[in-house]
C-alpha cells in the first residue's frame, strides 16, 4: 500500500464499526444519510452551446480568502445535491478552498436546463465548463487583491465524475491538479461487474435513477429510446441503457465503441501526459473493479512516473469511513483535501 496518506499526516484507512466490508462501506450514507448544515451554496449557470446551460453550486472556504478553487462531479445516476459531492465540498472548504460543484449533463439541478444526458467522454461539455471554472478562479483570486494571479484550478472526481475528468485531462483542457475517487478506468469491465448476481440490487438502483433522469429530457425522447426505458424490452442492465441511450446519443457506432472511447486506460498506459494526479480506489469495491487501476500502478512503478495511485484494502464503493471522522468528513476527503493542499503555492499544512 502506499505510504501517501501518512506522508500527508493521516493514518492508514481502517474500517469503522460498524460499516466493515465493501457493501456496508458502499451503503453507509444510504443507511444513514448525512446531516449536512442548510446549503448556502451559489447556484450559478454556465451557458453551452444551443442555448443549454449546466448548472453548478459555488460553496466559498469556511473563513478567509480561497487558496484555490475546486471542481467537483459526481458519478453515474448523482448529481451536485449528492451526499458524496456534498461531503467532499464541506471538507475542501474547511481547509480554505473554493468548491465549484458541477451537475453534468441533464443531472440534478441542471436537468430542466439542457437536453440530453452525459457520458464518461463529454468534453465538449466540460471545455465551456473548465473555461468558465478558469475564469472564477481568476475573479476569485481577484478578490482578495486586484494584482493577484488566477487561483489553481484543480479537480475532485467521484466515480464516473473522476473518468470525465480524466478523459478531460487527457485532452489536454487545463486543470492544475486532479484526484479521482472510485473512478472506472476501463467501462466494460465495470459493466461486467454490475451485471454479476451479487449486484442486482446495486444495477436495479442506478437503472432506476437513469430512468427517471433520461425520461424528464426537455428535449423529449426518440420512440427508441422511450420502448428501451420504459417497455417490455426496456434496458435492465446498464450496458443496456449505455447501448440504447448513451452510445448513441454521443455518435457512437455501438455501445463497444463507446467504452474503448471513453475509457482511460488504455492512454494512461501508454503514459500520456496528465498534470498532477492522485487515483484512490479500494480493494474490496463492489461497484468498480480494482484490477485495471492494479494494472496501471504496476506500469507507472515501473516507469517512475504516472499519476500516484492509492489501493486500500477495504473502503468500498466512495464508502471509506474511517475511525475519527466528522460528521461532514470521511477518511477519503481528508486525503483529498491534504493532497491538493500540497499542490497549492504557499497553502502551509491543514
Amino acid at each position: 500500500m502506499s505510504q501517501l496518506p501518512e506522508h500527508l499526516g493521516l493514518t492508514p484507512f481502517r474500517e469503522r464499526s460498524p460499516w466493515k466490508g465493501g457493501d456496508l462501506q458502499t451503503l453507509r450514507d444510504t443507511l444513514r444519510p448525512q446531516r449536512f448544515p442548510t446549503d448556502r451554496a451559489e447556484v450559478v449557470a454556465i451557458p453551452l452551446g444551443g442555448g443549454d446551460q449546466l448548472v453548478g453550486l459555488l460553496e466559498r472556504p469556511s473563513s478567509g480568502a480561497p487558496i484555490a478553487l475546486v471542481l467537483v462531479l459526481h458519478g453515474l445516476g448523482g448529481s451536485s445535491d449528492g451526499p458524496g459531492p456534498r461531503r467532499l465540498a464541506l471538507a475542501l472548504a474547511a481547509e480554505g478552498f473554493a468548491v465549484l460543484r458541477l451537475n453534468l449533463r441533464g443531472a440534478g439541478r441542471g436537468r430542466p436546463l439542457a437536453r440530453g444526458t452525459y457520458c464518461a467522454l463529454c468534453n465538449d461539455d466540460l471545455r465551456p465548463a473548465m473555461a468558465w471554472a478558469r475564469q472564477l478562479a481568476a475573479d476569485l483570486g481577484r478578490e482578495a487583491s486586484p494584482s493577484a494571479p488566477p487561483l489553481p484550478l484543480f479537480g475532485a472526481g467521484i466515480s464516473l465524475g473522476g473518468t470525465v475528468l480524466l478523459n478531460g485531462s487527457l485532452a489536454g483542457l487545463g486543470l492544475d491538479g486532479l484526484v479521482c475517487v472510485s473512478s472506472p478506468l476501463d467501462l466494460s469491465v465495470c459493466a461486467v461487474q454490475f451485471e454479476r448476481r451479487r449486484n442486482r440490487v446495486y444495477q436495479r438502483w442506478l437503472m432506476q435513477r437513469l430512468r427517471e433522469q433520461t425520461l424528464a429530457d426537455p428535449g423529449g425522447l426518440k420512440e427508441a429510446e422511450r420502448r428501451a426505458l420504459m417497455g417490455p424490452q426496456r434496458a435492465r442492465t446498464i450496458r443496456g441503457f449505455d447501448a440504447a441511450i448513451t452510445a448513441p446519443r454521443w455518435g457512437f457506432a455501438s455501445v463497444a465503441a463507446y467504452y474503448a472511447a471513453a475509457s482511460p486506460l488504455a492512454s494512461l498506459l501508454e503514459g500520456r501526459p496528465l498534470p498532477p494526479t492522485l487515483l484512490l480506489h479500494a480493494g474490496d469495491d463492489p461497484w468498480v473493479p480494482v484490477g485495471p487501476l492494479r494494472q496501471l500502478a504496476a506500469v507507472a512503478a515501473g516507469a517512475g512516473s504516472g499519476p500516484e495511485v492509492v489501493i486500500t484494502p477495504r473502503g468500498g464503493h466512495n464508502g471509506f469511513h474511517a475511525p475519527g471522522d466528522g460528521p461532514a468528513a470521511c477518511w477519503a476527503d481528508r486525503l483529498v483535501a491534504a493532497w491538493l493542499r500540497r499542490l497549492t503555492p504557499g497553502a502551509g499544512p491543514g
